[in-house]
């Protein structure tokens, strides 16, 4: 999307412009497109968290006052603590480094914000420290923000909407709700679905009437509630043979 690597079939639009049509022009798409790789603290280099954080706003020309209030706005959107930007990033924690690096992409102030895998290898907290600063800075922001995951814990938590790809095709692109509704099919593509859509699969197996569109926590939690209203009610909670059916096997 940056211009790194050139396609080997098709073509890319950004805004409607081949990226590709002029490849004297595909420095004016660079700074369109941030990406954050996989473990991007391997990445840093620089004597300081503020230099490396400066880096991408300094090739970008601009001057010293500028680079200053990015540098500090980007630390701020992923909570890193003023006090640590005059130390060595490598004298940091992982998730302090983590951190620096997103940053560093942050400062450029991207249009489209590419994260591959940005909570690999972050404790349970840390994974939802970095993600919902994501989250908060495309709020704030209005950033695209395209998140590269194989936790679908996290893509049901944050995203808006999600493109599963199976054999180099585009095989699902939908809200969050209706894809993980499709959760059988995602488990015969050999793909994962939240643990809790697994247990709301098994229970619909089961032949207990509950929906099959359950992704997160607190909406399972809303479901349980309901169905205990029901059966308090003297409703019944067994689901049709139909319903049953189309709710297809949980895989857990």
């Amino acid at each position: 999307m940056n211009g790194l690597n050139k396609p080997t079939s098709g073509k890319i639009y950004i805004d409607g412009r081949d990226l590709w049509e002029d490849p004297e022009k595909i420095r004016d798409f660079r700074f369109l497109t941030g990406l954050v790789f996989q473990y991007p603290e391997y990445q840093l280099f620089e004597e300081t968290c503020y230099k490396d954080i400066a880096f991408g706003p300094k090739n970008m020309g601009l001057d010293e006052a500028e680079i200053d209030r990015r540098v500090h706005e980007a630390a701020d959107f992923v909570g890193l603590d003023p006090a640590l930007l005059e130390r060595s990033p490598f004298e940091l924690s992982g998730g302090q480094k983590r951190r620096v690096a997103v940053a560093g992409v942050m400062a450029m102030k991207p249009r489209i914000l590419v994260l591959d895998e940005p909570a690999a290898g972050l404790d349970p907290e840390g994974r939802d420290d970095i993600l919902s600063e994501v989250k908060e800075y495309h709020k704030k922001t209005g950033t695209t923000v395209l998140l590269v995951s194989h936790s679908m814990e996290d893509i049901a938590k944050y995203a808006n909407r999600v493109l599963v790809m199976s054999n180099k095709k585009i095989a699902m692109y939908d809200t969050v709700e209706k894809v993980f509704a499709r959760a059988p099919e995602l488990l015969e593509l050999g793909l994962s679905v939240p643990q809790v859509t697994k247990i709301f699969l098994k229970l619909r197996e089961m032949g207990v009437d509950v929906p099959a569109d359950v992704y997160t926590i607190p909406y399972a939690v809303k479901m349980i509630l309901e169905a205990k209203r029901r059966r308090e009610a003297g409703e019944s909670l067994v689901l049709p043979r139909e319903a049953k059916k189309e709710g297809g096997a949980a895989g857990c």
